[in-house]
């Protein structure tokens, strides 16, 4: 029998004006979706704040709780999930994340492609993403097809509605118990 593997999709709500202006607009709790392989979140990746102090220069990201963005907003609340995976499929996603890593400034923040899916209409760049198209993104192309709908029109509350991801944990980021003992 084959050892269970999981990587971990954590919804968050920094309560920065960004993330306030978009739950008006879409009612969910959740507005920032981040991509981890290890339950302590001890490394995230997601496209978002590039700097924690500037919300305008967005890409690819590896969150950093203790020093990146989050730092700032130790109010943050959050759900994790986990999401059963193969050994394979963890290996074709460590194998698309590497790429991300290696062109690091080579991608942008998909603004438009928010818009876009307020309006249920993709719009799609070949360097730019939002962070629930990323990490719908990273599964889809790992072979992992939650939805019947590409990437770029899956919002951070698909996520929490799909009776595949398991609820490990909802409640305030810095009061989860990995990141409580890291600090």
């Amino acid at each position: 029998m084959e050892k269970q593997h999981y990587v971990y999709i954590m919804l968050s709500d920094t309560g920065t004006l960004f993330t306030t202006i978009i739950k008006r607009y879409t009612k969910a709790p959740y507005n920032h979706a981040s991509l981890s392989f290890d339950p302590e979140l001890k490394e995230m990746y997601s496209f978002g704040r590039k700097k924690p102090n500037n919300p305008l220069h967005g890409g690819f990201v590896k969150e950093d709780i203790m020093t990146g963005t989050y730092s700032k907003y130790k109010d943050t609340s959050c759900v994790i999930y986990q999401l059963a995976v193969t050994e394979r499929d963890l290996v074709k996603m460590h194998r698309i994340l590497e790429f991300f890593i290696k062109n690091n400034n080579r991608f942008l923040y998909n603004i438009l492609g928010v818009v876009g899916l307020s309006v249920n209409e993709p719009i799609e760049f070949s360097n730019s993403y939002f962070c629930s198209q990323f990490v719908a993104e990273i599964l889809s192309r790992s072979g992992i097809k939650l939805w019947d709908k590409i990437p770029a029109l899956v919002t951070p509350e698909d996520f929490q509605k799909h009776p595949s991801l398991e609820l490990i944990y909802e409640g305030k980021l810095f009061e989860f118990e990995p990141i409580k003992i890291q600090l």
